[in-house]
């Protein structure tokens, strides 16, 4: 396979968060955040992914929030809508919505729920290329979907002209190696777990779509920039010094704690829809601890 295809972005990606505010969403606060986040150096903006809260957003208030978020950043940095869904169709009708409203790329993930076979992922991402038209990045995150994307669905899809990149949150890294040894000249991988950015950039990978950057872009921009520069003394350093927050935001299925941390930050309200809520006294208890760590509240 030949990489004759277009990179979306190199280094660090923030899977936005999507502030609420009595139940609706939250422009003023979510326009506010988007500029921190580019004056912060973040690489790429993802709009409505898991992080987004996207599943419970019904369908006009994501388009809502994709044509919001796209007239805002107005091509600051590349952004990404997150318009997978485990309906085929409904997923090209909100891509093909991103495509419209000046989206870079599309984030497709794994159809969840329904538990395709190989040849259903296939139809799916090759149905979803063809009928937009703007670069498409799987998401393989099997913990959530059921599914994990193998080798041959990769092998096949990647030779779609738009089908460009993967963002890997499988935590396998034996897999996401073969993926980048077997496929990384057709695409692009990016990692999806914040705790495995240095393995997978040295490994070639191109990147984090990141949740920790939601609260760090400066330093999540920095670990990625030194791993580019193929320096990852430095960027090993940076991904241990920052382990213990990465660990605690994920103690409770995400957004939730991010979304904790972000509140406790001033950034956003901590509202979340159901049926996420907030979080276990305990964990709570952990995420203050760590946060004042991190001099990131006092």
């Amino acid at each position: 396979m030949s990489k004759l295809k277009p990179t979306i972005f190199e280094g660090a990606a923030t899977a936005i968060i999507t502030p609420f505010q009595n139940g609706v969403m939250d422009f003023d606060t979510m326009g506010k955040h988007i500029d921190s986040q580019i004056s912060g150096g973040i690489d790429a903006l993802v709009i409505a992914g898991t992080t987004g809260e996207a599943s419970t957003l019904s369908h006009e208030e994501h388009c809502e929030v994709l044509r919001f978020a796209a007239e805002k950043v107005a091509g600051r940095v590349p952004i990404i809508a997150g318009t997978g869904s485990n309906d085929t169709a409904y997923g090209i009708e909100l891509s093909r919505f991103a495509c419209d409203v000046g989206y870079d790329a599309l984030l497709i993930v794994t159809p969840y729920y329904n538990k395709a076979t190989p040849k259903g992922l296939i139809r799916n991402f090759l149905n979803t290329a063809d009928a937009t038209n703007k670069p498409i990045i799987l998401y393989n995150v099997p913990s959530r979907t059921g599914v994990n994307i193998p080798i041959s669905v990769y092998k096949e899809v990647a030779k779609h002209e738009r089908i460009v990149a993967v963002k890997e949150a499988s935590g396998n890294l034996s897999a996401i190696a073969q993926l980048l040894d077997e496929c990384g000249d057709a695409l692009d991988v990016y990692s999806g777990n914040d705790d495995q950015i240095v393995p997978i950039m040295a490994l070639g990978g191109k990147g984090v779509i990141s949740v920790v950057s939601n609260l760090l872009p400066k330093e999540t921009h920095d670990l990625c920039a030194a791993c580019l520069k193929g320096d990852y003394k430095t960027g090993a350093a940076m991904q241990l010094k920052y382990l213990k927050l990465i660990n605690t935001l994920f103690c409770e299925v995400n957004p939730v704690p991010v979304k904790t941390a972000a509140a406790l930050m001033g950034i956003c309200s901590d509202e979340l829809r159901l049926p996420l809520c907030e979080m276990e006294t305990a964990n709570y208890e952990k995420l203050l601890a760590v946060m004042k760590d991190y001099a990131l509240i006092k």
